[in-house]
């Protein structure tokens, strides 16, 4: 395997080997802490124009399967692993995550020491990096000026449609695509619900014209502060029907309401996030994938903090009581060790649309 370098933009340097497609790519490098589920995070557009880091050991060892896709393509820019598995063994495996990172041109670095580096990350916070195959050309001034992040808008301006899908009309359910919304549409149908996806550049009014019941705002990429027109459109929704935010969704509506968001030093990724319930004091097991929090200083007394992020203090959910409105940071899935936050929080959704 051929040698292969990242360099950060605090101008360290590590060696490695070279596997994926083989050119140089930049992005803001971030960690997960998923010990499973590198398909699913590869594709998760949440991760575009991020370079990940995978803090467990080995990666690809169950091999590649379109079918667990979050997208439809691999949206991270890279990938950085300690060990990538040559030899998958998994019944539904259709190849290496090697060949999949070569078919699609996406660039990895493996034999690397992968806790030194999430160690760098988490007390001198995320920053940008370079793969490459030359160290000595990166020029590190303009790598710290570097920019990865995209605005959701701007996002699903380049890579999403319009689409919808129907369930049995329980209610109809429009879903703002932020980037991220398959999951959202696969569990609201199950509920026998129709559901029309539209793109978050609609404006309130054109949104509104596909007579929802209810609306869900999905995740996605980027600053949340970057997607001001998204804003003002949720900003004039909210109280018109009831809303449900998912993670930046959540962003959007807090900001929407007058509240502002920070940058986290090193985000929340992973499938093992600690969240506490304020209401009943459970904690939940979460799936996250963010490098924003809501500040909760700046929130407006129709705000009701509900979840919190139990490492940090960071909000991880709130209600809008007088309006039929509420949001959560992190992402409801199914198969968590001590609550299917999924069905809870779905579930919530429904009743509200009920009353």
């Amino acid at each position: 395997m051929k040698k292969g370098y990242i360099v950060l933009e605090n101008g360290m340097i590590f060696e490695g080997k070279r596997f994926g497609y083989e050119a140089d790519v930049t992005g803001e490098l971030v960690f997960s802490t998923s010990a499973v589920g590198y398909i699913e995070a590869l594709t998760d557009p949440c991760y575009q124009g991020q370079i990940l880091l995978q803090t467990f050991p080995l990666t690809g060892n169950y091999g590649w399967i379109t079918e667990d896709a979050d997208g439809n393509s691999i949206n991270a820019a890279g990938l950085v692993v300690r060990e990538w598995c040559e030899t998958p063994s998994n019944f539904r495996s259709e190849g290496t995550i090697d060949a999949e990172m070569k078919r699609q041109k996406i660039p990895g670095i493996c034999d690397v020491d992968t806790r030194e580096l999430t160690k760098i990350l988490r007390e001198q916070g995320v920053m940008n990096a370079v793969i490459c195959d030359d160290p000595a050309k990166v020029d590190i001034a303009e790598l710290r000026n570097y920019r990865s992040d995209k605005s959701a808008s701007t996002f699903v301006a380049d890579y999403s449609e319009e689409k919808s899908e129907s369930g049995e009309a329980r209610y109809n359910v429009t879903v703002i695509n932020c980037g991220n919304y398959k999951n959202v549409v696969s569990k609201l149908v199950s509920m026998n619900f129709s559901v029309t996806v539209v793109p978050c550049t609609w404006k309130a009014d054109k949104i509104l014209s596909t007579n929802p019941d209810g609306i869900v705002i999905s995740d996605g990429p980027g600053d949340p502060k970057d997607n001001v027109e998204t804003v003002k459109t949720v900003a004039d929704i909210m109280g018109k029907v009831p809303v449900f935010g998912i993670s930046l969704g959540h962003q959007i509506m807090a900001i929407a309401s007058g509240a502002d968001t920070f940058k986290l030093k090193y985000g929340h990724r992973g499938g093992n996030q600690p969240v506490k319930n304020l209401k009943d004091g459970k904690v939940y097991i979460t799936s996250q994938n963010h490098g924003y929090a809501v500040d909760e200083k700046t929130l407006p007394a129709k705000a009701v903090v509900t979840h919190k992020n139990c490492n940090d203090g960071t909000v991880e959910g709130l209600e809008y009581p007088e309006i039929k409105a509420f949001s959560v940071q992190f992402t409801p899935e199914k198969g968590f060790s001590n609550a299917n936050t999924e069905d809870i929080l779905y579930g919530k959704f429904a009743a509200m649309l009920s009353k």
